[in-house]
């Protein structure tokens, strides 16, 4: 998160409004909902784990236990139920 001071970017009367609640503080002002994206989306992240749960799906229905997804993905069993009994689709 980047910082940037209040007096380059708002008007002063707005600033001087602002110093009525808070004064040298760091204030977050967080972005409109609308704004949000999930997390991954801009970095990929969340696409490679979608796929690779995908895998792991796959290769419990073809026959893979619990326990040798586990060892293969260096995951947790708990992890690997987690994502072989979820109904989401990947």
């Amino acid at each position: 998160m980047k910082y940037i001071n209040a007096t380059k970017v708002l008007p002063e009367k707005l600033i001087l409004e602002i110093q009525k609640y808070v004064q040298g503080e760091t204030l977050y002002i967080p972005k409109q909902e609308t704004n949000y994206q999930k997390w991954g989306t801009t970095s990929g992240g969340r696409r490679l784990l979608d796929r690779r749960n995908a895998a792991i799906k796959a290769s419990f229905i073809s026959g893979s236990s619990i326990q040798q997804l586990a060892e293969e993905y260096y995951l947790s069993t708990e992890t690997i139920k987690k994502i072989v009994y979820s109904h989401k689709k990947y």
